[in-house]
């Protein structure tokens, strides 16, 4: 009685929320009468907290899974649930309030506005929203403090080196305290010691604040630091690791 699914119980810690769901996603493209499948066929599920790293090499599919992720690229098939909000059901104005509201970006090139101060740039997200004034100044100074740029807070980025403006991405992706963070190569453009500190702080907030992160990268040092990695080829999950 009763044992007829049994197998489908698993040892899991049933304390941690699942985020993110994905079920069966495809990107193709048609490229020059060849179909490239640069996802194919990835069911894959994010719980709340994670610190997971993506790896392949190139044109493994990485940045596709991510900018599907972000919602800034479509899926050819298959879904993509955060939370219980279904991303390929959002109409296009609303996927832009959604990822504004959840997610937080941080890309190899920074993307921080040059003529905005790091201060600025941190508060810009919130700024959209529509955050009151002394909570937008309190919640990026706090960031900025987290960062270790206390003091640098007025400066525009042409005065602020590679890895301290990296560290403001890191605090304007976390300014609207969204759901996830997605970083698409964070250190690509960093030398170790910045690279380093980057990767200290973003595991030191994902303990403290919760906060989830993903990372797509080729480089050795976020992996061993990541709690979870999983391992793309082909477009295809190959390998999926937890670390105790």
């Amino acid at each position: 009685m009763g044992t007829h699914n049994h197998q489908t119980i698993q040892p899991h810690n049933h304390t941690a929320m699942t985020i993110i769901e994905i079920k069966e996603l495809f990107k193709t493209y048609n490229d020059s009468e060849v179909e490239v499948h640069a996802v194919n066929g990835v069911d894959l599920n994010i719980e709340e907290g994670e610190f997971t790293a993506i790896v392949g090499p190139s044109g493994s599919g990485k940045t596709t899974l991510l900018n599907m992720l972000g919602g800034l690229d479509q899926p050819t098939s298959g879904n993509i649930r955060i939370d219980d909000t279904d991303l390929g059901k959002l109409k296009s104005s609303q996927l832009i309030d959604f990822r504004m509201k959840n997610i937080g970006f941080v890309f190899q090139s920074y993307n921080l506005i040059p003529v905005l101060t790091a201060k600025e740039n941190v508060e810009f997200v919130m700024h959209l929203q529509g955050r009151p004034k002394k909570e937008r100044e309190a919640r990026t100074m706090q960031l900025l403090e987290a960062v270790g740029l206390k003091g640098r807070e007025d400066s525009r980025p042409s005065k602020l080196s590679g890895g301290q403006q990296q560290r403001v991405a890191v605090a304007r992706a976390l300014a609207s305290k969204p759901k996830f963070v997605l970083a698409d190569e964070p250190t690509a453009n960093l030398d170790s010691k910045s690279t380093e500190n980057l990767l200290n702080i973003m595991e030191e907030l994902n303990k403290q604040e919760k906060i989830t992160f993903i990372f797509s990268t080729h480089d050795q040092r976020v992996v061993n630091k990541a709690h979870r990695v999983i391992t793309l080829e082909d477009g295809k999950i190959i390998s999926d690791n937890r670390k105790k």
